[in-house]
């Protein structure tokens, strides 16, 4: 077997040896796999071998290793405790005992590289560095018997077996659906100070890990369809009634993949000038098959507007995964592969599959190939990406309608007069404004409050790079976003290294915007607080404005005055002040006024303040009113006519 291992990593290294020069990744932590699934016990077990380079210039005397699936083993994980703190909790309690997972090392040797050969099993302890919790296992450490310099790498030989989990958290197996994310002992990031990036599993927050080559083959029963990361390089029928399948990927940070005798198979090609061709697989429940175009649609659109905004898609190949009814595995990203979501019954105003299509496929972007670190960064993937998926979705899918479903999800419901809109809908306008300070963005993300994701990583730094979009305009905003991927493609940037690239290409110190809006928790909310008009001794008026700031965030914004004759005036104001007065002298009074006119600052909290009239609205607000309580009222009596 020893000698077997050897061949497997003289064979890797020489393909990474042949391929050095196309070498889009550092490629440290290269993988080769060998497992098996048992569709009885809901088992994999498996055999793992792993380069990893040490990178940095500091030298390492302990490996640390992710084992995510013990993060379902009982209810005393760290994972576990955190889910108690959110609404999710009741749905995990009702869970039987066979519903758990886990993840088990067996055998753990150095086989080569910079250090002796040795068998680490019993070197092997787990660790909880972020809170101590000693029943927690999804994080474990090994001591070595002598350091790995900089520039050296080591070999080692992993055997291991894995409970897959009842579907939870977008992973696990539901009838004979399987998707499997996180599944084998993944290395932790080693950083530039020497330390390890390594953080136990937590209810908020994914994952981060370096770049490599993944070759892994998976045996499953015959018949069984298997899409992974990487292309198909072999396949191979077995005497025992199974067949391996082998995947292959470069430059890619993690490894993904799903196996299920139900898929349908389909195959278009995205083709689009000035950008490279992509292989496009898609794998559809049967009762979705009239979904397919749909599918290939969401995601040429994403292929082809991320790599005009940012940069081309350099894999060639993309397989969309569609996953059954009530599956929790919807909505996930990994390299080169991602799962939608869709259901039997979806209108063509449904915008739910295209948001999902144009969001995951964003993430081959804005996590897959600009490395960010999700346990400590969240936003910089999720908000980034919401912030591109809305743009996109603006322009490509703006005919969506508000879609409520009923009885438990199943039944859609179309209101045509609700419209899809990019600021509301699109960057999740009212989970930010209705909790703005639950968090302080550049805290770590994995000590964020359990239920502060919404809020804090999708819907502000998506509010907040879209006010500089207004701001600074889009041309401006692309070269930003474009600069930055360019630069940190394939490598791990933290949030500064944004700002920077910010700063140097707007030409703007914009670091008092990005302290408020990162490193504080400030509340925007101007306000138009009183028009009045004297009329002066020459037939005159003179009109005073007074605006206010009543939160705690600075802004510039205008102050938009509309005379009685229809003559509009605007006003400068930085926004510094608590309170800010304009006066207008003119032959009309003042019968209006507003703050922030355009809405640039989509971060205030509360538009309903920003204007003020003179003139009574009472008749627009008694049809606004009797709008929304018969839109109520006609639910109503739709859900009661269903009954009769």
């Amino acid at each position: 077997m020893i000698r077997r291992a050897f061949l497997v990593i003289a064979i890797v290294h020489a393909g990474a040896g042949a391929a050095a020069a196309q070498a889009l990744s550092p490629r440290n932590a290269n993988y080769t796999i060998d497992v098996r699934l048992d569709t009885q016990a809901r088992t994999l077990t498996a055999r793992e071998t792993l380069v990893w380079t040490n990178i940095t210039s500091a030298p390492a005397d302990e490996l640390q290793f992710h084992l995510y699936y013990n993060a379902w083993r009982n209810e005393d994980s760290t994972w576990m405790r955190e889910l108690r703190l959110t609404t999710w909790w009741s749905a995990a309690r009702a869970r039987r005992a066979g519903d758990s997972a886990a993840i088990d090392i067996s055998s753990l040797k150095v086989t080569g590289g910079a250090v002796s050969p040795a068998d680490l099993t019993s070197r092997m302890r787990f660790i909880a560095p972020d809170d101590g919790n000693q029943n927690d296992r999804t994080l474990m450490a090994v001591a070595l018997p002598s350091p790995i310099g900089p520039g050296q790498s080591v070999t080692l030989d992993i055997v291991f077996t894995a409970k897959v989990p009842r579907t939870f958290a977008r992973t696990g197996v539901i009838g004979d659906y399987y998707f499997l994310g996180q599944w084998f002992p993944k290395i932790g990031v080693l950083d530039a100070t020497g330390n390890w990036n390594c953080h136990q599993f937590h209810v908020g927050t994914e994952f981060f890990s370096d770049f490599g080559i993944y070759d892994v083959r998976m045996t499953v029963p015959q018949g069984w369809l298997v899409a992974a990361t990487g292309r198909e390089r072999e396949r191979k029928d077995n005497a025992d009634g199974t067949t391996t399948h082998r995947y292959y990927q470069e430059d890619v940070h993690d490894f993904a993949w799903t196996t299920s005798p139900d898929f349908v198979e389909h195959r278009e090609r995205f083709e689009y000038p000035g950008l490279p061709a992509v292989d496009m697989r898609l794998l559809l429940q049967p009762e979705h098959a009239g979904q397919a175009a749909r599918h290939f649609e969401g995601t040429r659109a994403s292929l082809r507007q991320y790599g005009e905004m940012f940069g081309a898609y350099p894999y060639g190949h993309i397989t969309i995964v569609d996953p059954p009814w009530n599956n929790d595995t919807g909505g996930m990203e990994y390299p080169t592969l991602f799962t939608a979501g869709t259901s039997w019954l979806t209108p063509r105003r449904d915008p739910y599959l295209d948001d999902t299509l144009v969001h995951e496929t964003g993430h081959q972007w804005w996590y897959g190939m600009v490395g960010t670190n999700e346990v400590e960064d969240a936003w910089m993937d999720e908000g980034i990406n919401q912030y591109a998926n809305a743009r996109v979705m603006a322009e490509e899918f703006s005919d969506g309608r508000e879609v409520p479903r009923f009885f438990g999800g199943f039944v859609p419901w179309v209101i045509e007069d609700a419209r899809w809109d990019r600021v509301t809908v699109g960057e999740y306008r009212s989970d930010y404004t209705g909790s703005p300070t639950i968090d302080i963005p550049s805290t770590p993300s994995f000590r964020y409050w359990p239920r502060t994701s919404a809020p804090m990583t999708y819907a502000k730094p998506a509010l907040w790079l879209h006010t500089l979009e207004r701001a600074l305009g889009w041309t401006m905003m692309q070269q930003i976003l474009g600069t930055f991927f360019d630069r940190w493609k394939f490598k791990h940037p933290g949030p500064d290294d944004l700002f920077q690239v910010a700063n140097e290409v707007s030409g703007r110190d914009l670091t008092p915007f990005f302290d408020q809006v990162y490193r504080g928790s400030v509340v925007f909310d101007y306000g138009v607080d009183s028009v009045n008009s004297a009329e002066t001794d020459d037939g005159q008026f003179a009109s005073d404005v007074i605006v206010r700031r009543h939160g705690d965030g600075i802004f510039p914004v205008t102050i938009l005055v509309t005379l009685a004759n229809g003559e509009q005036r605007r006003f400068a104001w930085d926004g510094g002040s608590r309170w800010h007065r304009v006066t207008v002298e003119h032959a009309s009074r003042a019968v209006s006024a507003q703050v922030d006119p355009e809405q640039i600052l989509l971060l205030d909290t509360n538009f309903t303040n920003n204007s003020f009239t003179t003139e009574s609205q009472a008749a627009r607000a008694a049809t606004k009113w009797a709008a929304i309580w018969m839109v109520w009222l006609q639910d109503q009596m739709l859900a009661w006519a269903f009954f009769i």
